[in-house]
């Protein structure tokens, strides 16, 4: 048996590919089942997927600008001239691995593969992360069998075609212990403990508001801040000379939080403060945490916003929309949520309530049943 999946490569793709993978070794380990996956070069990606044992095969993919300028109208033609060589090398792959189904998570990294399974007959099914399709997954619907959803009331899909299920997560970030992590993040425990994630990738701007007013946090606050590989020394530089040592102790700094340590993370914190990509979101339910989400305003089709207000709709977390993200007005929400346990609390429960951990495991099964009914 053999399962191709693809992606547009960022970290919202490839942890629940991950998710997926492992639930179906779990579930059926008497069966041999290979994993592959094509998508654009990702050393993220491919790190995290290889570790796995999915056989990673990188093609050229693009993704198109709806914007016009003569400029976007240059790039769409480069970009479509990446696409038409990607479903070239997509459907070399194919052919040669003969995958009995493909998973895709979307993204224009996936168009390729797609395109190039549907023309070999291979079985298509989808899944769309967030509450608002991107422009991918909206032409890609038209090729897949099923498409399961993340977020109920989904737009622009054909509501036959729809599963709602969750967007799938790592089982074992829900496994973490506090006492380990406090030794591991050598946590004072003097005061609670705020979990600071800017996505996979980091990000630089939420990075900027919390070092201008870092020394504030830490009288009040101890930090877990993962801030990103790439700004990670500029990140670390900033924070020698704005903090004092006696505050050191407090504030825990990390590029990346690999899987082992994001779990330690998660069981410790009292709060995260979070980007609202879907991964983060469904991560964050399935915990019950807390939380104040920032969502991207750059996201296509605005969907981390979408995504904020869809969890936070029964008062799940707090959303700051990044335009009323000041360093102050932040702080000031901080001391406000944590001085209100009774307001923790129910955005606990309600994040629970949202909560559909079991994602992984439905799609699994969905996936090795229809391959063996097949």
């Amino acid at each position: 048996m053999k399962i191709l999946f693809t992606g547009g490569g960022t970290g919202g793709h490839i942890f629940p590919i991950i998710a997926i993978s492992r639930e179906i070794r779990r579930l059926y380990p008497e069966k041999k089942i290979e994993f592959f996956y094509i998508g654009p070069k990702d050393e993220f990606g491919e790190i995290f997927l290889s570790q796995e044992g999915i056989k990673v095969k990188k093609i050229l993919a693009g993704k198109f600008r709806r914007y016009i300028t003569l400029k976007s109208f240059f790039e769409n033609l480069i970009d479509l001239f990446k696409i038409t060589i990607g479903i070239f090398q997509a459907f070399f792959y194919i052919f040669f691995f003969a995958p009995d189904l493909i998973f895709s998570k979307g993204g224009f990294g996936s168009i390729p593969a797609i395109i190039a399974g549907k023309l070999l007959g291979v079985p298509i099914f989808l899944h769309e992360s967030d509450a608002i399709p991107g422009m991918a997954n909206r032409f890609l619907a038209g090729f897949s069998l099923e498409i399961f959803v993340s977020f109920p009331k989904t737009p622009y899909f054909p509501e036959e075609k729809m599963i709602l299920v969750g967007n799938p997560i790592r089982r074992e970030i829900l496994e973490g212990e506090s006492k380990e992590a406090k030794i591991y993040f050598k946590l004072t425990g003097e005061k609670p403990l705020i979990l600071i994630l800017g996505g996979s990738q980091g990000a630089q701007r939420i990075n900027d508001k919390i070092l201008e007013i870092l020394p504030e946090i830490l009288k009040d606050f101890e930090l877990i801040h993962q801030c990103g590989e790439k700004n990670y020394e500029e990140v670390r530089a900033e924070e020698k000379i704005t903090i004092t040592k006696d505050l050191e102790k407090y504030y825990h700094l990390f590029p990346f939080l690999k899987e082992e340590e994001l779990k330690k993370a998660y069981s410790v914190c009292d709060l995260i403060v979070s980007r609202a990509g879907a991964g983060s979101i469904f991560e964050i339910a399935a915990l019950g945490k807390p939380s104040i989400l920032i969502p991207l305003p750059e996201a296509a089709q605005d969907h981390q916003l979408k995504n904020a207000y869809s969890f936070a709709a029964g008062g799940a977390a707090l959303i700051l929309e990044e335009e009323n993200f000041t360093p102050h007005f932040f702080l000031e929400k901080l001391k406000y949520l944590i001085s209100h346990p009774e307001a923790l609390e129910k955005m606990a429960k309600m994040a629970q309530e949202f909560s559909k951990p079991g994602a992984g495991k439905i799609i699994a099964n969905y996936i090795v049943s229809y391959l063996t009914l097949d």
